[in-house]
């Protein structure tokens, strides 16, 4: 466990009055003060987790934490409590519990004990004595989890995603900025397997781990091809170092031949060359084995792509039969000719529906004309706005309309000016309805009849 100081503390931590509160032992019933109770057991599950974030690390111990939480030279007293508190809420679980819970059907004990060590298989029940030992090794589920997917993101994003198998050194060179430890990696690898994304098995005395490729909802089976490809891989890796030791070696005594010249000493300078020829011979040697090898992985590598890509052929031949099963080409131009004539009816029947149209719009025109031509009968001829003369001569038909009208008078107009002015006084006199109205003397004076 770090110190307290290297990781970062809450607000509460400098307040002495509440910093004694959450040192102090939970009350032995929780009905007593339940507000008082949760927020101290809150208080330290959160920071708990915290630290463990911080550190890298997936395992908690009740010696661990009374180092990494001394505050003031005291240690709390309640964290006895907030283990089995957490360990009932299924937040935390004991290391070889944890391991056991991976399903037998998936991986047998004896991967199990590669990952756990020491193993103390004890399945008593979950804290029944009510004490917690020291050194007891808990796993937070929740942390580990987080864990387990940062290596498959790491793996993924590394060098070895092209390998489906890769040793368990290598994973540990791989995981160091993520886990903290080998325990931690253990962990992460359990969880993994739980999840069914690696297998971890033992290969000549040395553990392997096979990951899931992409496309794989879960791994598969380790088998002979995963192990030859295996072994491929870790010849490249040996061939690979001894070619450059015998570079460098073969370097060194060109070198060391090159100086013993310059000091005269010949025939020492020429073993020392004759040594570098022969270490470059079997670097050259070995470089060619090297070859041969890569070239393998490359086949095998292809043979992998080019067997994802039959497999997909035969799933799209698959979808592509049973697509066209009740298909047939007679049945098809069948369904051609029927589209055709139902397209040639369709075509006919605008036709007439067009026709019939334009045939109603051409008898609406016409009607148009002649109600326009009523129209302008129906209208006075007005010239210089005055109603124009008829010229039309009255027909024997005109008696009835002029017999209504009165007479003409045959007389001749004999009556004194005199007479008329006051015959017109007379009726503007005895008219009350109207107003008096001026009469005007006529402009010319009618004579009297001779």
């Amino acid at each position: 466990m770090s110190d307290i100081a290297e990781m970062s503390l809450p607000a509460e931590w400098g307040d002495d009055e509440r910093m004694n509160f959450l040192f102090s032992e939970f009350k032995e019933n929780r009905d007593v003060n339940t507000t008082d109770w949760d927020s101290k057991m809150d208080f330290w599950v959160a920071l708990i987790l915290k630290s463990c974030r911080e550190r890298g690390s997936v395992l908690v111990n009740l010696q661990g934490l009374h180092k990494t939480f001394r505050r003031k030279e005291k240690s709390p007293l309640g964290l006895s409590t907030i283990i089995q508190s957490m360990a009932r809420c299924g937040k935390i679980q004991r290391e070889p519990e944890f391991a056991a819970s991976v399903d037998c059907g998936w991986v047998s004990w004896s991967v199990g004990m590669l990952l756990v060590k020491p193993l103390k298989w004890t399945f008593s029940t979950l804290l029944g004595g009510g004490r917690v030992p020291l050194e007891e090794s808990f796993v937070v589920l929740e942390l580990v989890k987080e864990k387990a997917a940062e290596l498959l993101g790491v793996y993924q994003s590394s060098e070895y995603s092209s390998c489906p198998v890769v040793s368990f050194q290598e994973l540990c060179s791989l995981s160091s900025d993520i886990c903290a430890d080998e325990s931690t990696l253990c962990m992460a690898l359990l969880q993994l397997q739980k999840d069914k994304q690696v297998i971890v098995s033992l290969h000549e005395g040395e553990k392997i781990v096979k990951f899931c490729q992409p496309g794989q909802e879960r791994v598969s089976a380790l088998g002979d091809v995963d192990i030859g490809v295996y072994q491929l891989q870790l010849s490249e890796k040996l061939l690979g170092e001894r070619v450059q030791k015998l570079s460098l070696e073969a370097d060194r005594c060109r070198e060391e031949a090159r100086l013993l010249l310059r000091e005269g000493k010949k025939s020492q300078a020429l073993r020392c060359l004759r040594g570098c020829k022969r270490l470059e011979q079997r670097a050259d040697s070995l470089l060619a084995k090297l070859e041969t090898i890569r070239g393998i992985l490359d086949r095998i590598a292809q043979s992998q792509t080019d067997k994802m890509v039959v497999q997909a052929y035969q799933a799209g031949v698959a979808a592509l039969r049973l697509s066209l099963k009740d298909v047939t080409v007679e049945r098809a131009e069948c369904l051609v000719d029927q589209i055709q004539e139902l397209c040639d009816t369709q075509d006919e029947v605008n036709q007439t529906i067009s026709s019939g149209v334009t045939a109603a719009d051409e008898g609406m025109d016409e009607l148009e004309e002649e109600l326009k031509s009523l129209l302008d009968e129906s209208k006075p001829d007005f010239v210089s706005g005055f109603p124009t003369v008829p010229t039309k001569v009255l027909g024997p038909s005109s008696d009835l309309v002029l017999g209504s009208l009165p007479a003409v008078p045959h007389g001749s107009l004999n009556t004194s000016t005199g007479e008329l002015e006051d015959e017109l006084n007379r009726l503007t006199l005895t008219d009350s309805g109207f107003q008096q109205k001026k009469v005007k003397s006529p402009e010319k004076r009618l004579e009297p009849a001779q």
